[in-house]
């Protein structure tokens, strides 16, 4: 499936990804990820696409964002819309799929294979223009799942589907390592805490 001389450029629909892995149980740890891939050629590029919501003081992809950028992936960002609907109930719009399909066609001549981790079906057309161009196309995502997180027209247009959960062993988080990490974030929270922040405003004052 995978030719060592290949150039390869990942593209990650984060919120697609997200929701696989979390349907299948387990967590991605992006830098084996990363490493999983550029062990299977030239890796060229890694993009990952997610929209945030913009007037939220803090978001919990915040920390993920910042590491992704820093390590290796090409993140590409965008503010969520806002909207109500017939019934006058509050929506939030957040869809990437065009900025993932103009980034993937002005990089198709430069690379051999492209993989796409996503089971949106909405991507069928952009996986056939890829392979029109002469480029192999690998689409990531899972069948494990009721119902399975890929479309079927999807799924028929690639040339090759890995489902994510024979990934597992090679690119998901290990439980334990997650659980230390958010001890040690609690105990730099802590340690960072004034110890006057409970008493500072003492009515005795």
């Amino acid at each position: 499936m995978f030719d060592p001389r290949e150039k390869i450029a990942l593209f990650i629909d984060g919120a697609n990804l997200y929701a696989t892995s979390k349907a299948l149980g387990f967590d991605i740890d992006y830098k084996r990820l990363l490493q999983e891939f550029q062990s299977k050629g030239y890796l060229l590029r890694a993009f990952y696409y997610t929209a945030l919501i913009e007037d939220q003081e803090y978001s919990s992809i915040r920390p993920l964002i910042d590491w992704l950028d820093y390590n290796g992936y090409k993140v590409v960002t965008k503010p969520t819309k806002e909207f109500f609907d017939s019934s006058g109930r509050r929506k939030i719009k957040a869809n990437m799929d065009i900025e993932l399909a103009v980034d993937a066609m002005e990089i198709a001549d430069h690379i051999d294979h492209l993989v796409l981790f996503s089971g949106d079906g909405d991507f069928r057309r952009l996986v056939e223009a890829i392979q029109r161009r002469g480029k192999k196309v690998s689409v990531i995502s899972t069948l494990q799942t009721q119902p399975p997180m890929i479309a079927d027209d999807l799924r028929r247009q690639a040339d090759h589907f890995v489902d994510l959960s024979t990934l597992q062993a090679k690119i998901g988080r290990d439980p334990a390592e997650r659980a230390a990490r958010m001890a040690e974030r609690e105990a730099q929270r802590r340690q960072h805490t004034p110890d006057y922040e409970e008493d500072e405003f003492d009515d005795d004052v």
